[in-house]
């Protein structure tokens, strides 16, 4: 069984507080399309589980078959830096099938992120970042997106709110 390493802590992306009775991290990729469909399943795992749950993100782009996860996961960094990370998550999710760099300059202008922003991200100022949460995720035997951690334990059931719900409470 693995365990996550590190465990969540200041310097990740959380709704919620990390000293919640339960942590779900999940290492994605903005292109995979099973992350894709993990997306509302965890939206509402959040919404079922409230102030118990907080939810982590870590970036987990499998460049080799998503040509555009990168890019993507780099934009959701330059968000972060004004503090719109969540809100650039749930674009790119909401829109992953539309992830080309035009697309992504569009929902940097409509989160009102600067040219110069949106420019670093392309530039790959945020690469350091989005690599030390892949590292992390090899540390912790993430080899597929998206891969769930509850309470530092990997999680390899199915990613449907019933299952995770089930697994969180027991």
């Amino acid at each position: 069984m693995s365990r996550l390493t590190p465990p969540a802590g200041a310097d990740d992306h959380a709704q919620g507080a990390l000293d919640s009775p339960l942590v779900l991290v999940e290492y994605g990729d903005f292109e995979c399309l099973y992350c894709g469909l993990a997306y509302p399943e965890l939206k509402a795992v959040q919404r079922a589980m409230g102030d118990e749950l907080c939810f982590v993100f870590r970036h987990f782009p499998l460049r080799e078959v998503h040509p555009h996860a990168e890019r993507a996961a780099e934009l959701s960094e330059a968000a972060a830096t004004v503090g719109r990370f969540w809100d650039m998550h749930d674009t790119l999710y909401e829109n992953q099938t539309a992830l080309s760099d035009r697309d992504l300059v569009e929902y940097a202008q409509r989160l009102d992120l600067d040219e110069d922003l949106i420019d670093s991200a392309r530039l790959g100022r945020f690469a350091a970042r989005i690599q030390r949460d892949v590292s992390s995720g090899a540390r912790s035997g993430v080899n597929s997106t998206p891969c769930l951690f509850l309470n530092g334990t990997r999680y390899d059931g199915p990613v449907i709110a019933a299952s995770l719900m089930r697994s969180l409470r027991s």
